[in-house]
């Protein structure tokens, strides 16, 4: 057996209602915390309040939208003038982000780009992060249990990752309750996000025996779980969406991902939704993937198994599960990669740029541009 590490948060808090020892527990991590949050979800207002009422001192960064570079110096600059000893983040994967990066480079020196490896440049080491705690309210990302914050890089047209082991949460506190009712557009794009996070995992050529089972346990429910919110509000469907959320983060984090996140790197630096553009992008990848394994005698049983949990998942008993997957989204009116920031028109450049980007070097078979191209074009028509 091959060796292999294995990291995740200090501790993690998994449940509903769980988010109400937030202020106990964020609360250890330091005296002077920043919080970094989104403005959809009213309870943030209430934790701060009992953070305030504890005695912390406490500074309120507020995210909007994926973070870019720039947004990343402003907010270290706002937190180094502060004196944070400690990070709390809530809100969805791109708040989570901005909380994770602030906490990995406000004890590091110089610019935050001299720890992406921009232009080939290596990347600098972080300084060792500050304490840092994450509450997701979006089912999909993981955020809250890997080690890498997604940074924009507009000017470039990039998407490029801070990555550091340190950088897994020092705390997850994942209440589901958090995600109830929220908007079906959101939960479609994230459900898709945290699926194709546990197939990329199961598939890629760093997968272990600890990720396995973690994509094996978890994938078959949450795309049951997916298309039951499809059909109403399901509190037992969002708990096990936050779970599969949750433990994609932790597969990704320990293993790899593939092609389909490769390809969203770049069209994501284009402006389109992450969780979105994976789920454009999943069926074709795995119907690409599957046919290139076996040109080169590979063995497909992986992509046999996702293929007859999505059809199991979603109704389609005994059908290819990537059709299913097709048909599925059909239903839902789902964006096309045109609506995602990818026209037919930047098929080429994108797989061309997909072709380097780290995710791809975890596809479980190394592709040809052509067969890049194949999947953007496939999912484009």
């Amino acid at each position: 057996m091959e060796p292999f590490a294995l990291t995740s948060p200090a501790r993690t808090l998994f449940g509903r209602d769980c988010r109400h020892r937030t202020a106990e527990l964020a609360g250890q991590l330091g005296r002077r915390m920043v919080l970094v949050r989104g403005r959809s979800v009213p309870w943030v207002d209430d934790l701060r309040a009992e953070l305030e009422a504890s005695g912390l001192a406490l500074e309120v960064i507020h995210s909007s939208g994926e973070p870019t570079l720039d947004q990343v110096r402003d907010a270290r600059q706002q937190a180094r003038a502060f004196g944070a000893d400690c990070i709390l983040a809530v809100g969805g994967g791109a708040t989570i982000d901005l909380g994770k990066a602030l906490a990995g480079l406000c004890p590091s020196p110089g610019d935050p780009a001299d720890y992406l490896g921009l232009d080939g440049q290596p990347a600098e080491v972080l300084e060792p992060p500050l304490p840092f705690a994450a509450v997701p309210t979006t089912s999909g990302t993981g955020a809250e249990a890997t080690r890498n914050a997604v940074l924009g890089v507009p000017e470039r047209g990039l998407k490029v990752s801070l990555r550091d082991t340190r950088l897994v949460p020092t705390l997850a506190i994942v209440d589901p309750a958090l995600t109830d009712d929220a908007p079906m557009a959101l939960t479609l794009a994230s459900g898709l996000d945290a699926i194709t996070q546990l197939a990329e995992s199961y598939l890629c050529n760093r997968a272990n025996p600890v990720t396995d089972a973690l994509c094996r346990d978890t994938l078959p429910d949450a795309i049951r779980a997916l298309k039951r919110l499809t059909q109403g509000e399901c509190p037992a469907a969002r708990d096990t969406m936050a779970r599969a959320s949750y433990l994609s983060g932790l597969a990704l984090a320990n293993s790899g991902l593939g092609i389909v996140h490769g390809l969203a790197s770049v069209i994501g630096g284009r402006g389109g939704a992450h969780g979105a553009i994976c789920g454009r992008l999943l069926a074709d990848a795995l119907a690409v993937n599957r046919e290139a394994m076996e040109d080169r005698g590979r063995d497909g049983g992986r992509i046999s198994d996702v293929a007859g949990w999505l059809a199991d998942g979603l109704g389609a008993e005994g059908a290819d599960g990537i059709g299913a997957l097709r048909s599925f989204l059909a239903k839902q009116d789902f964006p096309s990669l045109s609506d995602l920031g990818a026209p037919s028109a930047a098929f080429a450049s994108v797989a061309e740029a997909a072709m380097a980007a780290s995710s791809t070097k975890a596809n479980p078979v190394e592709l040809t541009k052509a067969e890049i191209l194949g999947i953007l074009q496939d999912a484009g028509a």
